[in-house]
Order: structure tokens, then sequence, then C-alpha cells
């Protein structure tokens, strides 16, 4: 007579498949968490970070650029330059007249909450006067903002919406 096979248990194998698959979600799971803290940047304006400050902090912050205010150093490649508060909000933005109205604004108006800016690496070709930079970096304690990255906003994407600016005294 032959023996039949017995089936095994299941329930003992499955469990430790679920229980193996569990392990590595919440691996997984800790490792997304983790690393989204490390890299985590508030939004600030600079009217933000020149009221709190925010020295030593990873920050993200974005102004109109004053155009006299750029100065390169090709030796060095040391940029520095000054940028005028603009809102955060986009909703706002669009509601004042646009971002060209809204960073003609910010560079003109000398009570806007402004701020210097210190940036190691070649100059940007779309760095010019009512630019609008992006910058990630950290503030520090001297009231300088140190930028790692700058991103600039093309200009004469605006320029048309600029109102025309009359040239002359009369």
């Amino acid at each position: 007579m032959e023996k039949a096979l017995e089936p095994r248990p299941a329930s003992g194998s499955r469990a430790k498949f679920i229980v193996g698959g569990l392990i590595i979600m919440a691996a997984i799971v800790y490792l997304i968490v983790s690393a989204s803290r490390s890299s985590a940047q508030y939004f600030y304006t600079v009217e933000e970070l020149v009221t709190k400050g925010a020295a030593g902090r990873d920050a993200r912050v974005s102004g109109a650029v004053i155009g006299d205010s750029i100065q390169y150093d090709s030796q060095t490649l040391t940029l520095r330059f000054t940028v005028a508060d603009v809102p955060a909000d986009n909703a706002e933005i669009e509601a004042l007249g646009g971002l060209a109205f809204v960073l003609h604004q910010a560079v003109t108006d000398p009570d806007r909450a402004r701020m210097e800016v210190v940036y190691n690496g070649v100059q940007p070709d779309l760095l010019r006067d009512e630019a609008q930079a992006i910058m990630t970096g950290q503030m520090g304690d001297d009231g300088v903002f140190y930028a790692d990255e700058l991103l600039l906003k093309c200009p004469t994407k605006y320029e048309e919406a600029v109102p025309n600016q009359v040239e002359g005294g009369g």
C-alpha cells in the first residue's frame, strides 16, 4: 500500500511570509520618512527670514533681485546680491497683478524687507534686475543668506507684462 502524501500545514509558512513582508515594508517606510525629514526645508519669505531669523537652519526663500546690488568676483566665483521681499503665495501674486508687477514693486519699494545673498558658483546669465531668485541655503548669524542653490526665473518671459517706463525728464 502506498502512503498518501499529507499536506503540510500551510499556516506556519504563510505566517512567516507575512511577518517577513511586514518587516520589509516597515523598513522601507522608515527609510522614506527619515530621508524626507533630513531633507525637509521650510519655504520662507525674505521678511520672515529678516524678522524671525533662522540662523543655521536649512531654508528656501524667494525674492526679487535688486540689479544695482549684483557683485561678482570671477576669481573666487563669489556672487553677492540683494533680494527684496515678494509674497510666497501664487494666488496673492496673481491678485496683485502678476509676477512681473510684483517683482517690479518689490524692487522699487524702499520700505520692502531686503536681504543680502552670497552664492559661490558661476554667475547665472539670468541674474538681472527684477528677476525672481529662488534660493536654498542657510541664514548666517551675520544676517546674510548663504545660498547653496540658486534658481532664477527668466525675467524676459515677463517683460511684456511690466508697465512701460518713461525715460527722461520734463
